[in-house]
């Protein structure tokens, strides 16, 4: 236990924390952890058996970090040349076991995740990703580099995200699944590569989005996905004839700034 008159922390005996490490009020630090020098871990927050912290790398109050994850280390990319960059972690965040967060690529970038997320075993998330708040992703789902994981999203298990891809708000992506183009807010995909199968109409309703909003969703999910429309016209057609809302102006947004095009109805293909 380290105490002073500001920080009383529970550290076990065993683990290995560099004396540049800002430790917060009631943390607990957990046999052989090793913690950098440029880290920072607020107050609350557990850190199990055998995780290690590295790089210039911040984790918000009251999260778990299971045995075994790795945070912070240097990015898996050819381009890294030892500049210095960022993990942020957002309160109440768990990482499971053996997961890994890394740092990103380029003098003063980041990659981060937001709060109340669920990061199972076996996750990764690689450099420069940017990871909403509320998101989960299932055992070995892995994020490639500079993908965005909007708020509320669920990525299934053993799923493979390329990079620069972007998963929209309260999106739902099926176990196994390959994304290789974006994800359309407040839909389903599945599928090796993926496609659309529908609305995420539980999702919606558990993130208390109100009724009128998800009936406003369902007439621009049509016109997208039922009308045999090009994305322009899609675009042009849900801005005439279906009313605004928050939720609506959202979808928009993300549609016109697709840049990888987006994953295709089922429809599309028969």
């Amino acid at each position: 236990m380290i105490s002073n008159n500001k920080v009383v922390a529970y550290i076990h005996d065993t683990a290995v924390i560099h004396p540049g490490a800002r430790i917060g009020k009631n943390v607990q630090i957990g046999p052989y952890a090793v913690i950098g020098e440029n880290v920072i871990i607020d107050e609350g927050t557990k850190i199990g058996p055998h995780v290690v912290i590295t790089g210039w790398t911040s984790i918000g109050k009251d999260c778990v970090i299971f045995q075994g994850a790795s945070i912070g280390e240097e990015p898996q990319d050819l381009k890294f040349a030892g500049e210095k960059s960022y993990v942020f972690i957002g309160d109440r965040t768990k990482i499971r076991e053996c997961a890994t967060v890394h740092r990103a690529t380029g003098e003063g970038e980041e990659t981060r995740i937001g709060t109340d997320c669920l990061m199972m075993a076996y996750t990764h998330v690689a450099h420069n990703c940017i990871v909403g708040n509320n998101v989960i992703m299932s055992n070995a789902a892995t994020l490639a580099g500079h993908v965005v994981v909007e708020d509320r999203a669920v990525i299934g298990g053993l799923t493979g995200v390329h990079q620069f891809v972007k998963i929209g708000r309260n999106a739902m992506v099926g176990g196994a699944s390959k994304i290789v183009q974006d994800v359309v807010p407040y839909t389903i995909v599945d599928g090796h590569p993926a496609k659309v199968a529908g609305l995420n109409s539980v999702g919606m309703a558990r993130a208390g989005i109100a009724l009128d909003s998800r009936r406003n969703i369902k007439k621009a999910y049509k016109l997208l996905y039922r009308s045999s429309l090009s994305l322009t016209q899609a675009i042009s057609m849900i801005e005439q004839e279906v009313d605004s809302c928050s939720e609506v102006e959202h979808f928009l947004r993300f549609l016109r700034n697709a840049e990888r095009g987006i994953c295709r109805s089922r429809r599309d293909i028969e």
